[in-house]
């Protein structure tokens, strides 16, 4: 144990239990007498910590109430609450970040505050069997890949990407201007402008085949243009809006899809017998299919006309393998 943590744990035993016995430091701790006085002399001349030994109750408490309410750490700052909302946190990433890639750079930040919470009433290992995730549609990921991703978006330079399009079934090798990256869905994608198709395109970060950094400056996009391509529209693969989607959802259905988002400039409303009517607006289409067939005969769509006949066909498509 660091010196740093074991300073910090003697503020959370206080803190936790109000008044603490010196053996009790010295047991939990694994500390002589002469240590536990050295940090309790650096707590009060450097940390101002107003710790006093209160005879009536046999130990350590804190002079002023709730002045141990803070847990100091270098440059930061966490109440108990808050460092149990960060455990929190962490969990929830480790389980959306299945293939580790940002959980290796999280964890050292991590061993501290487990280690602050350890004199805490609520562990965190106790936090973690109370929190479940489950990702169904997570993609895996190469995490090279994905740290020179993370290298050329701080050092704002190009990468040369070799990219596989599932859509098209094919391969291409490019150049791109990182802008950032997006967790949607449980799947990672990178918004970058292309300089081969001379637009901004989002790219799945699993079918990056490899990515290599690249001297040249990357070209900034400014934040107006990314949210006029890729927030207007609905879905991951947006574009600058060019239709509006029209929907009806029954009043079953309508229990659980008037609590979603679809999109952040969406329009809904309810008729008079409990249907719920949904417009946004979109560019392709792919993905919106996809998320109306989910609902099946529970949604019907009112236009525009190329959206419905889409919708129509696929459901035909589906409907032929069961014909037999």
């Amino acid at each position: 144990m660091g010196d740093m943590e074991r300073l910090h744990r003697i503020k959370y035993m206080i803190q936790s239990r109000g008044c603490v016995p010196i053996d009790d430091f010295l047991h939990t701790l694994e500390i002589s007498k002469a240590t536990f006085k050295r940090d309790l002399e650096y707590l009060r001349d450097r940390m101002n910590a107003s710790i006093v030994f209160d005879r009536s109750m046999g130990g350590y408490r804190f002079d002023k109430p709730n002045h141990g309410a803070k847990i100091e750490l270098p440059g930061l700052w966490f109440s108990e609450k808050e460092a149990t909302a960060l455990v929190l946190m962490q969990h929830l990433l480790a389980n959306l970040d299945t293939d580790g890639l940002l959980s290796p750079h999280i964890s050292p930040l991590m061993d501290i505050v487990d280690g602050l919470l350890g004199q805490s009433k609520v562990s965190a290992k106790e936090l973690r069997k109370r929190i479940k995730v489950f990702g169904m549609s997570a993609r895996k990921k190469n995490l090279e890949n994905f740290e020179e991703v993370g290298v050329s978006l701080l050092k704002r330079q190009r990468l040369h990407l070799k990219y596989y399009a599932k859509g098209k079934n094919e391969t291409t090798e490019r150049e791109v201007s990182p802008q950032r990256i997006i967790f949607y869905r449980d799947n990672w994608y990178l918004d970058a402008y292309c300089h081969l198709r001379k637009g901004l395109r989002s790219f799945a970060m699993d079918g990056i085949l490899s990515a290599h950094l690249l001297t040249d400056k990357a070209d900034e996009i400014a934040e107006k243009q990314l949210h006029e391509n890729f927030a207007e529209s609905y879905g991951i693969f947006s574009g600058k809006a060019t239709q509006r989607a029209k929907l009806r959802f029954t009043p079953e259905k309508a229990r659980w899809v008037s609590a979603e988002t679809w999109h952040g400039q969406q329009v809904a409303s309810f008729d008079k017998d409990g249907s719920y009517l949904l417009e946004f607006d979109y560019n392709q289409d792919p993905e919106l299919v996809m998320e109306i067939m989910k609902h099946g005969d529970g949604v019907e769509v009112i236009g525009p006309a190329s959206l419905k006949t889409k919708v129509r066909a696929e459901l035909e498509k589906a409907l032929k393998n069961y014909a037999s």
